[in-house]
């Protein structure tokens, strides 16, 4: 943590931003505050230069011509491999799961280029489109609670050796492979394809990026009835529609 300030750095907001994903990063920030923390956040528009002293750095979702933009300028950029080199935490949704690994399929149907930061290659499906409400069971090396969120794609993630996937899912599809995987992270860079906002549905995973960006075990507790709320109430509709 620079500065005695907590950076968090909300990457391309005007490319990468669907489904409420900016509540990422206002989650983030509260969590943090509520811990009595500074905070100092950064949103990064993809004309812009990524600051390679950020703590947390989150990419959401898009759509597939910005997915490409994304990618082709974030490679350009190079900040984001910098900050992971400097020991940055980076967490990543859908489209910005895709660009963190190896490659993906573009909007022109060509295999495009991703950032090496996760050992992951996304392909595209050929079925029906993956969308609904998740259920998954999370690694149990992070030791958080069960993950709850809303996928909406048609990328099909395969996690290499290298990378670890992120749940296993109870319902839904997750990464689209069939193995019942969904997401995938090694040791501070993370990927997945829950929306939701997703760190509104599961707040234990912004305490972990917190975790993770101080270098500490723990964190002091906090209020978290209406998080609570919001996570039963999802879960059940989840179960009763499965």
């Amino acid at each position: 943590m620079s500065d005695n300030s907590l950076r968090v750095v909300w990457v391309y907001p005007d490319l990468l931003s669907t489904y409420g994903d900016q509540g990422n990063v206002l989650v983030v920030e509260r969590r943090a505050r509520q811990r009595g923390l500074n905070v100092a956040r950064v949103d990064v528009r993809s004309d812009q230069q990524i600051p390679t002293s950020g703590d947390i750095y989150l990419i959401g979702g898009g759509e597939d011509r910005p997915q490409r933009l994304a990618a082709e300028r974030l490679r350009r950029d190079g900040g984001l491999h910098r900050a992971v080199a400097n020991g940055a935490i980076v967490f990543s949704v859908c489209a910005g799961y895709q660009i963190l690994g190896h490659e993906f399929i573009n909007d022109l149907g060509e295999r495009e280029q991703g950032l090496g930061l996760l050992d992951v290659i996304s392909t595209r499906g050929e079925g029906a489109r993956c969308v609904g409400d998740v259920l998954a069971d999370i690694d149990d090396r992070l030791g958080l609670p069960q993950l709850t969120g809303f996928e909406n794609h048609q990328g099909i993630t395969h996690v290499g050796p290298n990378a670890r996937p992120f749940a296993r899912v109870r319902l839904g599809n997750g990464n689209g492979t069939g193995d019942g995987t969904e997401g995938a992270y090694n040791e501070t860079v993370f990927g997945t394809y829950m929306h939701g906002p997703v760190l509104a549905r599961n707040p234990q995973i912004a305490d972990l990026l917190l975790k993770l960006a101080l270098d500490v075990n723990a964190l002091p507790p906090t209020d978290d009835r209406w998080f609570e709320e919001l996570r039963n109430e999802r879960i059940a509709a989840a179960t009763q529609s499965a």
